[in-house]
């Protein structure tokens, strides 16, 4: 069985988050993620990812964590994801309070998915070079876990860097919500081994089983077993089709536990009818 929950840029014209975060819940999904980018450089050096011209949405999404405690104040059940976060547009302190303090307000409730970014020019404007994306978002994240773990946590890395201080409140989950790595490369495996709880790859984006293979040896490598691993999956979309539930199978069959259906940038009406026309494709697999 699959679980399926949304994936979303909660936009300043788009239907608000908690009436969409209510129609989910109403229509039994049991998740709703929602996107972040703080902003886009005007330069557009960086490309986007598939070629095609940037959607507008990227640069008129609400602020991640404010939208999710909207959906949080508005539900009882839904769980509440980031999908994702970059980490490497946060301060790592800053971070892990947000974190910390909805998975208590939505009495863990929160799935916390991260990536580095793609934009080069947007996470600069952070003081982060492209380069290093990755090295900073795995210092920030083990410096998050000490916060979230201990009463008097301390880091010291190259890119991060406290002596011990006090910080509460501590995730309601024990040991902080479930993390959840958005990539999808070679290096992931031992990424996802090292400091995630789950995976959050694009369906279509590379060999899933191969890499699943690959994610079970760096998880016994380091005496972690598979099935603690949360595996929660985006569907490629294609624009005559759109979502191809026939793929839904396959991703029970390589150990998904959970699907996200993309959720355009559009009105309430618009955005309640098409989680109608969902439910009547996701039935079968519930």
């Amino acid at each position: 069985m699959l679980n399926f929950g949304l994936i979303w840029f909660a936009t300043d014209g788009a239907i608000p988050p908690a009436e969409l975060a209510v129609g989910l819940e109403e229509r039994g999904f049991e998740s709703l993620f929602v996107a972040e980018h703080t902003h886009i450089p005007t330069s557009r050096k960086t490309p986007f990812l598939t070629g095609d011209d940037l959607p507008d949405m990227y640069w008129r999404c609400h602020d991640q964590f404010v939208a999710l405690s909207m959906a949080a104040a508005a539900t009882t059940t839904l769980k509440l994801g980031t999908g994702v976060t970059l980490v490497t547009e946060h301060d790592p302190i800053n971070l892990a309070k947000q974190v910390a303090s909805l998975d208590v307000l939505s009495e863990g409730r929160l799935l916390f998915g991260i990536g580095a970014g793609w934009n080069a020019e947007e996470m600069e404007d952070h003081g982060v070079n492209f380069k290093d994306r990755w090295k900073v978002t795995r210092e920030r994240v083990l410096a998050m876990r000490e916060i979230w773990t201990k009463d008097e946590p301390e880091y010291h890395g190259t890119f991060v860097e406290f002596p011990p201080m006090w910080s509460w409140p501590k995730p309601l989950q024990k040991g902080g919500p479930p993390v959840l790595m958005g990539a999808y490369s070679k290096w992931t495996p031992a990424r996802i081994a090292e400091y995630c709880d789950g995976w959050l790859p694009i369906d279509g984006g590379g060999d899933m089983g191969k890499s699943l293979k690959e994610i079970e040896i760096a998880m016994e490598a380091v005496g972690r077993s598979m099935s603690e691993l949360d595996i929660t999956v985006l569907p490629e979309v294609s624009k005559k089709r759109g979502v191809d539930p026939s793929r839904f199978e396959r991703m029970i069959e390589s150990g998904a536990n959970r699907v996200l259906l993309p959720m355009p940038d559009m009105n309430r009406d618009e955005s309640l009818s098409l989680l109608d026309e969902y439910v009547q494709i996701i039935t079968p697999f519930c």
